[in-house]
């Protein structure tokens, strides 16, 4: 996917409504996880990722830095991020608690 020629989001996007259900893409293309929910809004904001598991079973969920992810439009108007993460990087960070 060429990401180049997608929207980035503004900071005023980054809120949970916007990010929510967001793939995530890594370092390679591969999808990586989709964002499950926010911990506060803008980029001092926490997004927690399922990254693993198979259709959201078994996905093990991690907290990351909203300011550490690129979110942004594509062509059809979807919510996407990339990461230079790679998935098996996203797994070994420490599981989530809710």
């Amino acid at each position: 996917m060429d990401h180049s020629k997608h929207i980035r989001l503004t900071q005023t996007e980054l809120t949970a409504d916007v990010l929510t259900d967001a793939t995530v893409y890594g370092a390679d293309d591969e999808k990586v996880g989709t964002v499950s929910h926010l911990h506060g809004s803008g980029p001092s904001a926490e997004a927690i990722i399922d990254v693993g598991g198979f259709l959201g079973i078994g996905a093990k969920p991690v907290a990351v830095p909203v300011a550490d992810l690129d979110f942004m439009r594509d062509e059809d108007g979807d919510v996407h991020a990339v990461t230079t993460w790679t998935k098996d990087q996203l797994t070994e960070m420490p599981e989530h608690q809710h």
